[in-house]
């Protein structure tokens, strides 16, 4: 999958930011990483605890011998972006930088990797939304799942609840300690 992603550029311009194609293969290929996704960015779970507990988790997650962590929704590049300094999060000022200095937010605004992950769901009745990700988290090492974590066991369609029991960072974190020992 090819995600439409934004980079630093030098200017002095208010949007200072070029496309980038970051494909599937950059983010995994010999990498270990840790990867939650959510319905939406600026929604309350994910912005009142799923988003802050992975970022106030990063060093430690990171400590536990995981390259990089990656929050994902369907939404575009511009929505993450935003939504990403609404939360506090400190941007990463370096020319060529994708994002932010912790966790990185990872657009999927066509849902092509969510779909690809079988994740898709739609929320039409409850909440009014299109297309979005079923919450779960994943431990991918080299391009393979290691773990991965799915709200409520599987994804319910036009779901009344919108579970949050497992994709937490701190059950992140309990796994990745369990494999650490």
């Amino acid at each position: 999958v090819t995600f439409k992603t934004r980079v630093r550029i030098e200017s002095t311009d208010e949007n200072p930011f070029d496309w980038k194609d970051v494909t599937s293969e950059d983010i995994f290929k010999g990498k270990r990483v840790v990867m939650f996704s959510l319905p939406g960015a600026f929604t309350p779970t994910c912005s009142s605890t799923h988003l802050p507990g992975y970022e106030a988790a990063y060093a430690e997650i990171k400590g536990l011998g995981v390259d990089e962590v990656y929050c994902l929704s369907v939404n575009d590049a511009f929505v993450m972006r935003q939504w990403g300094l609404k939360q506090g999060l400190k941007e990463d000022m370096t020319p060529g930088a994708n994002g932010f200095e912790k966790v990185k937010l990872l657009p999927d605004g066509a849902a092509l990797f969510t779909r690809g992950m079988g994740m898709s769901c739609v929320w039409e009745k409850e909440r009014g939304f299109g297309e979005r990700s079923w919450r779960y988290s994943v431990v991918v090492d080299d391009m393979k799942v290691e773990k991965i974590f799915i709200e409520g066991g599987g994804i319910t369609q036009d779901s009344g609840p919108d579970p949050f029991e497992v994709t937490d960072a701190a059950t992140m974190v309990e796994y990745l300690k369990s494999k650490a020992s």
